[in-house]
């Protein structure tokens, strides 16, 4: 591997106009196709293999034209105190309103609140329910303008008007953060290299890289039918490993210069090195992001896919752009005055100029106090771990929305007059092909159900044309995110297997609230498997790498560790509500539901970047003749600034995201973010040296038998020491001429 590579890494610098016109070429012709590509049509949310989704897939059979998974719109009307919506001048306001809004091209019903008797007990509160034929993604803008002019008219009369549903969903905004978080990432690069030439060339190929990436999955979105969060997983995920892995390149070619190599040896050898720590690490993502598609959820999957070509795309410019554009610049991404200092470096010793650095002091330290340490980082990841102990797993509703909405409102208006359960019905739908008196079954279905703690409400069947399948919609009284919602879903489900029995009638629970429990039940039944087939395949990938039982074993046990710790810290922010005006979150909840699996995901993959670039060092160092505590050492001599700013790099641009106003994309910018820092600071930095200065010669132990059997990559180069003659004077006297 780091023979192919250091051949690779000498050809693109050596036909660095060839690459980079490459690259620039499928830039190019990623955003003529996502310019020309038509809007992104339905993402439309389904969940296989579920009660919910099968009911879905019944009405849109049974019920043809009724747009089951179209879009709502809920416009709540509030009268003034003291006035009640009956009173003419209100009526009048409320009616013209629903006139207006049957009028859209895209519309499919629109209910009265007075002929439905969808007006609060006090008469204050009504509301009219407005069915599109499409998704709210697919949703033209005429009918959302049409929709909003309508309640503005209303209000023109004195009444509040607010709008709920999904008719209004638009693709989330990231906000200013996300440009401050790549600032961050600016000044970090140069504080860490030195060199503004040097510092802007991960900046630039990990921006050519997503752009790419997201530009491809724009133009492919309709066709795909990808969803708007698609293209933020991959921006996040994208800017994130394409800084870090252009830095350990281009760190690496620093060193190797330092050494006194010519430029083009120096590029082969990062390559060749660096570049193989690189392309282990992006096949661990990899391997994490498309595991998603275990879970059998569409959405979930695409995301997955998605995200991880972003990252092959990061990881075939580092090691192609990367070496070309160091082609361009010379000398000039090595530190201000290090040129001058390359005539006099023969005649210094490296050893008289040396000084130990703060990686390598803290490095000694661990290595010295490798119990204590160990101690301390396990303790404090138990401790930020405990709040998931009550971590509670939902999706997020209008009731999650910041009160600025018009969606939060709505959702407000709605419960304080129908009661909380009013957001989240019920839809129960029963197909009565086999039975011998559908009305009859109908009956008894509403009968018993009305009969459960926690009903407010059931609605009268209503049948399809030809009589049989049904529908009913049940009020609970709580909110759709409760667990009392849960248990009464599940209890509807429990009474509904017993009537399918007695009248060959078989009743499912639907809508929005059974889809959301059943999704994260589904979530929950994953983890496990899931997280067994991504730690298994990334546990033999790093035992090719490290030639190692022991050094994997312990970074997948490092990495629960961590990403137990940034499950608490996302409980305790966004569920207990620690420090959530700090952090813009206006109201706790549930954490969604495919976080912890997300999570697992991607940090897995991301936590393995840090393992690989740092533990190679070490195993480089070790493999070269040194001791088990020197190679430690020297790992964080060479690693630990790099790596630290690669994780503070990481941080700020997950954190960009926090700004979201999403409330998905919010909690997986703090949790990523958290994360990382877990991981990085506290496993990769302080447990992991501590384990291996314990293990000593033992973490590189293998079995000759499995040592036999696996294949040799050669991560550490030692392949490179016949891959070429090292023309280091002639090189160097060149080099000073040009400059």
């Amino acid at each position: 591997m780091a023979t192919f590579l250091y051949r690779l890494g000498r050809l693109a610098f050596r036909r660095r106009h060839f690459v980079a016109l490459i690259w620039v070429a499928l830039l190019t012709l990623a955003g003529v196709g996502a310019a020309s590509a038509p809007a992104a049509g339905n993402s439309s949310f389904s969940i296989p293999g579920t009660e919910a989704q099968k009911a879905f897939d019944l009405l849109e059979e049974r019920f043809p034209g009724s747009s089951a998974d179209g879009a709502t719109a809920r416009v709540v009307f509030q009268a003034p105190d003291g006035d009640k919506l009956a009173d003419a001048g209100h009526k009048s306001a409320v009616q013209q309103a629903v006139k207006e809004l049957g009028t859209g091209s895209e519309v499919v019903s629109v209910t009265d609140p007075f002929e439905t008797k969808s007006v609060s007990k006090d008469g204050r509160v009504g509301y009219a329910q407005v069915r599109y034929e499409v998704s709210g993604m697919e949703l033209e803008d005429s009918s959302k303008e049409a929709l909003e002019h309508a309640a503005d008219e209303a209000r023109e009369s004195g009444l509040t008007v607010e709008i709920g549903g999904d008719a209004l969903q638009a693709t989330p905004e990231t906000g200013s953060t996300e440009i401050i978080g790549i600032a961050v990432a600016a000044v970090v690069l140069v504080i860490t290299l030195g060199s503004l030439v040097a510092a802007g060339l991960p900046l630039l190929t990990a921006l050519i890289g997503v752009g790419i990436g997201v530009s491809a999955i724009t133009a492919l979105a309709n066709a795909l039918e990808l969803g708007s969060t698609t293209g933020t997983l991959a921006t996040m995920i994208g800017l994130a490993v394409g800084i870090d892995y252009a830095l350990f390149i281009v760190s690496r070619y620093r060193a190797e210069l330092a050494e006194g190599r010519s430029r083009e040896e120096a590029v082969g050898r990062a390559t060749g090195t660096a570049g193989s720590a690189v392309v282990f690490a992006g096949l661990t993502v990899v391997i994490a992001l498309v595991g998603l598609s275990v879970v059998n959820i569409p959405m979930l999957t695409k995301m997955g896919i998605a995200a991880a070509g972003t990252v092959v795309i990061a990881v075939l410019i580092a090691l192609t752009m990367i070496p070309a554009l160091l082609g361009y610049a010379g000398r000039k991404v090595q530190p201000a005055g290090a040129r001058s200092k390359l005539l006099g470096r023969r005649k210094k010793s490296a050893k008289a100029s040396a000084k130990p650095n703060m990686g390598t002091r803290w490095a000694s330290f661990v290595v010295r106090r490798p119990v204590v340490v160990l101690l301390f980082g396990v303790i404090g990841l138990g401790a930020a771990a405990v709040p998931v102990a009550s971590l509670e797993l939902g999706l997020p509703d209008d009731g999650s929305q910041p009160t600025s909405t018009t969606q939060r409102r709505a959702y407000d208006l709605l419960s304080e007059g129908f009661g909380p359960g009013f957001n989240g019905p019920l839809m129960v739908v029963g197909d009565a092909k086999g039975s011998a008196d559908p009305k009859a079954a109908a009956t008894e279905v509403a009968d018993e159900i009305k009969d459960l703690d926690g009903v407010v409400t059931v609605t009268p069947a209503t049948f399809n044309k030809p009589g049989d399948t049904f529908t009913i919609t049940v009020i609970p009284d709580s909110k759709p995110s409760s667990t009392e919602t849960e248990d009464l879903v599940h209890a509807i489900r429990d009474t509904g297997a017993g009537i399918e029995a007695d009248t060959d009638t078989e009743v499912l629970v639907s809508g929005t609230t059974a889809m959301n429990i059943d999704f994260s039940q589904k979530m929950n039944d994953a983890l496990i498997p899931y997280l067994a087939l991504v730690v298994g395949l990334a546990f033999l990938l790093l035992i090719a790498v490290f030639r190692s039982v022991l050094v994997p074993l312990k970074a997948a046990l490092g990495f629960l560790l961590s990403v137990l710790a940034a499950l608490g810290a996302v409980v305790a922010v966004f569920q207990w509500g620690w420090l959530s005006g700090l952090l813009g979150v206006e109201e706790t909840g549930p954490i969604m539901s495919m976080m912890p699996i997300f999570m697992v995901g991607v940090v897995f993959g991301l936590a393995m970047d840090y393992e690989v670039f740092l533990v190679t060092r070490m195993r480089e160092a070790y493999v070269h003749g040194e001791t088990p505590g020197q190679a430690v050492v020297t790992g964080f001599r060479h690693g630990a600034r790099v790596v630290t700013a690669a994780a503070v790099i990481m941080m700020a641009v997950f954190a960009g995201f926090i700004g979201s106003s999403e409330s998905m994309v919010k909690m997986i910018g703090f949790g990523l973010a958290i994360a990382v820092f877990f991981d990085a600071f506290v496993v990769r930095m302080a447990i992991v040296p501590a384990v291996l200065a314990l293990l000593g010669k033992r973490a590189w132990w293998l079995p000759k038998w499995l040592d036999r059997a696996l294949p040799n990559v050669d991560v550490e180069g030692e392949g490179l020491k016949t891959a070429g003659e090292d023309s280091r004077a002639e090189d160097d006297d060149k080099e000073l001429v040009r400059v």
